[in-house]
């Protein structure tokens, strides 16, 4: 019987590529194991940002309400486990062992990618946990991930921008035909992009989609939300740590299923959820830190306008390691206004990551003048040691650019014992 880390390693070795886009294979598995249905009622999220943020809002919403809920979601930062929870805690390792032998005893012959045979290994265990909610993160587009072998009784989408341009396309319309790809027919639709691409619209309307936008049916504005369609609602929020677009859609897609706690413990619930590496602050070593896995300009523009509303009374640094299928020129962009000196970093145990080359010319296209830029470029260990040297007593240090980025400075703020939340 293996253990977790030697599955985990061993799943990495199924299939010849990390992505492979399809449902025929997985949907096969999934009739072996009885796992089409793995909740009662199913909500899936798809989104280019935000898509975690929903997820977690609605299922600290459900446990409040005392609904059983499972929770898919990923990647991770630290551990495999961040992904599955049941009921607002991780799945331990024993039970993960027992869903990756069921997934390979069910499989065969067929090769499975590490998301597919993962993902499967979450809807066993949810049917096997007889969960009232399945929480349904969507991993790459929508029509063609694993996670779209289930009918939705919710399908959510949460933003619509330009990344995993590979598999995607580099065109708004086209990618929220893919990520539409998750509604159903005559089921519910929620949207918090505040510009749906028209592709999305067309397919809700073709679908007969119960559809409720994002400042037509639903809003969250200066504090106040409002859901004017059935059950009509208006309260006023907490000030959020999280993007308030996608929390106005996961209070939107409860109060359509008759799940919403009430008012009351909704903003108790809302005023101090955070998720590790959305806006994540922390207090380390005697400074202020903002830990952010935003890896797209979309991402970027959200995470500048958070840094506008939350000035600190010194400067702003910002170390940025990113993968190299990024457009870190558009990540640079927006931040440029609210960031004060760059630190660009390297992952080099990542053979997907940005080199020296890409990260200095991703900078100069974004116009960041030289002077800001601190050199040499070294790993982001040796990087955050730098940065942490050059900051003020009132200064902050941004960290973002990839999960991968997020996870290796909270190994290490984490493996020195010192690191607390920031208040």
């Amino acid at each position: 019987m293996r253990d977790l880390q030697s599955w985990l390693s061993r799943l990495e070795q199924l299939h010849p590529t990390e992505i492979e886009l399809g449902l025929e294979r997985v949907a096969s598995v999934a009739d072996v194991l009885d796992v089409r249905t793995p909740a009662r009622r199913i909500v899936t999220v798809a989104g280019t940002n935000g898509k975690g943020s929903c997820v977690r809002t609605m299922e600290a919403l459900l446990c409040a309400g005392d609904h059983s809920v499972g929770a898919y979601s990923s990647p991770h930062l630290l551990r495999f486990n961040e992904r599955i929870r049941i009921d607002g805690a991780e799945v331990d390792d024993a039970l993960l062992v027992r869903a990756f032998e069921a997934v390979e005893q069910a499989r065969g012959g067929i090769s499975l990618t590490y998301f597919e045979f993962t993902t499967l290994a979450a809807f066993w265990l949810f049917k096997q946990a007889d969960v009232e909610f399945a929480l349904l993160e969507v991993g790459l587009g929508g029509r063609l991930d694993a996670v779209n072998i289930v009918d939705p009784d919710i399908a959510m989408i949460t933003s619509v921008a330009v990344d995993h341009e590979a598999w995607l396309g580099s065109d708004r319309e086209v990618i929220g035909r893919e990520k539409a790809g998750i509604l159903r027919a005559g089921k519910t639709f929620v949207c918090a992009d505040p510009r749906p691409p028209a592709s999305v619209i067309d397919v809700s309307g073709k679908l007969g989609c119960d559809s409720y936008f994002i400042d037509r049916d639903f809003s969250l504005h200066d504090g106040e939300y409002r859901l004017d369609a059935e059950p009509r609602l208006v309260f006023g929020m907490p000030e959020l740590q999280l993007p308030p677009a996608s929390v106005a859609a996961a209070v939107t897609a409860l109060a359509l299923a008759g799940a919403l706690p009430g008012v009351e413990s909704v903003c108790e619930i809302l005023k101090g959820l955070q998720m590790p590496g959305r806006c994540q602050q922390i207090h380390w070593r005697g400074h202020d830190l903002l830990l952010d896995v935003g890896h797209n300009p979309a991402a970027a523009e959200y995470l500048a306008d958070w840094l506008a509303r939350h000035p600190v009374a010194g400067h702003t640094h910002a170390l940025v390691a990113v993968m190299a299928d990024k457009d870190l020129a558009g990540l640079a962009a927006p931040l440029k206004p609210v960031v004060d000196r760059w630190y660009p970093a390297l992952l080099p145990d990542n053979p997907r990551a940005a080199d020296v080359e890409q990260l200095v010319a991703g900078l100069h296209a974004a116009e960041v003048p030289e002077e800001q830029v601190a050199g040499p470029v070294v790993p982001v260990a040796a990087q955050l040691e730098r940065a942490l040297g050059q900051l003020g007593a009132s200064d902050r240090l941004l960290v973002f650019g990839s999960f991968f980025t997020v996870a290796a400075v909270l190994q290490l703020t984490r493996e020195q014992h010192d690191g607390q939340p920031g208040q």
